[in-house]
């Protein structure tokens, strides 16, 4: 068993309420995000897939920090924040929207969760909004206060992620539906529940409100697991990247804009509200963009990993982009991936050219998400 003094971790990086219970159960290496340790690694990424899609994993994602926004003008703040129309926004529901600055740039792409009428949590990708919203708060003029509350997600993502929800919580939590949430109490430890994930698979986030009891949270979710199949994991890459899923930093920063990764959806100009980078946004809009998003299927050998780079990409003798996102999908059995590519370069079954660190590579343009378009499986 893995001892927690064997990795050399200082104290200027945050470990989460998990983290002993994570080493624990096998984790055998972790990445940083948000200023947090994140346990990336359990002994076999490929086995970590089959796990999620087969049976069910839990992951240790209290990386995903909370920016807590409340008081009277809290729901006009965090409209403010997001080009997403946020006026049918119930109590209890959730939504996936972008941070946009002014100049219509990705800061981040939350789910934001509306708990009460005037208080709302932003549950982040990576990078630090408590900041940014706290620094546009200050000329705003609004009455709202901003801080990051006690909060610690898990995941858990599977297929039998309901049947161990309902061990946990009973029949009555298999009613939540996709993209709301509830509040809970196992044995006293106090919960919200919400049917998000970023699996792309069923699956439910458990938001622990009491960072005392986190090692108490894994092990009763393990217990009530076991009998299903629970397994210890780490968010897929191979899942999220099947499905499309943005990955922060990755397929999407501060340089790009909602259209190019086609989420037109979440941009609403025509809404009526006033918000950060609306003025950029529609100018984009009507003048289009100059690169885009697509898919890749890659020739070659299974890949061995993801890319730790951007990989630079060719078409007769030009760069016309670069691949963001590559992973060996075993069920597909291809290598796929998501690339940001000039925009006459993005018709389906266009071939390009990678420079990977496995040699020149051939792939083809090719629609995505690469499985489950109408994500029938996360929304069942």
């Amino acid at each position: 068993m893995t001892n927690a003094q064997n990795f050399g971790f200082g104290t200027q990086i945050r470990k989460s309420p998990y983290f002993d219970a994570t080493v624990r159960w096998g984790a055998t290496a972790f990445s940083v995000y948000n200023h947090m340790y994140i346990p990336r690694d359990f002994g076999n990424p490929e086995q970590n897939f089959w796990n999620l899609i087969n049976d069910a994993i839990l992951c240790d994602v209290a990386v995903e920090r909370q920016v807590e926004i409340t008081g009277p003008d809290a729901a006009r703040f965090v409209q403010m924040l997001t080009p997403r129309d946020l006026s049918k926004l119930a109590v209890g529901q959730c939504k996936y929207v972008l941070i946009t600055n002014a100049d219509g740039g990705i800061l981040n792409d939350p789910i934001l969760l509306r708990l009460e009428e005037n208080r709302f949590w932003l549950s982040l990708a990576d990078s630090d909004i408590l900041l940014w919203a706290q620094g546009v708060a200050v000329h705003s003029g609004m009455d709202v206060t901003i801080r990051e509350p006690d909060v610690s997600p898990l995941q858990l993502q599977g297929p039998k992620s309901g049947e161990v929800m309902q061990a946990l919580f009973g029949d009555s939590i298999l009613d939540l539906k996709y993209y709301w949430l509830r509040r809970v109490d196992l044995d006293g430890i106090p919960l919200i529940v919400s049917r998000t994930g970023w699996s792309s698979e069923l699956g439910y986030e458990l938001y622990l409100q009491d960072s005392t009891r986190g090692d108490e949270l894994w092990e009763k979710i393990m217990a009530a697991g076991q009998p299903f199949g629970l397994k210890p994991g780490h968010t897929s890459s191979i899942r999220r990247i099947e499905g499309g899923m943005q990955s922060y930093h990755a397929d999407a920063d501060i340089n790009t804009n909602p259209y190019e990764l086609g989420l037109d959806r979440l941009v609403n100009l025509e809404s009526g509200a006033d918000f950060i980078g609306k003025a950029a946004l529609q100018r984009i809009k009507d003048t289009g963009v100059s690169r885009k998003q697509v898919g890749l299927l890659i020739e070659g050998a299974p890949l061995t990993g993801p890319n730790t780079t951007f990989w630079p990409i060719h078409r007769d003798g030009a760069v016309i982009g670069k691949v963001t996102s590559a992973i060996h999908s075993p069920r597909l059995k291809q290598n796929i991936a998501l690339a940001m590519l000039a925009v006459d370069h993005t018709a389906i079954d266009t071939k390009v050219e990678i420079a990977t660190d496995q040699g020149t590579l051939t792939a083809t343009v090719v629609d995505r998400p690469f499985y489950d378009p109408k994500k029938t499986l996360a929304a069942a």
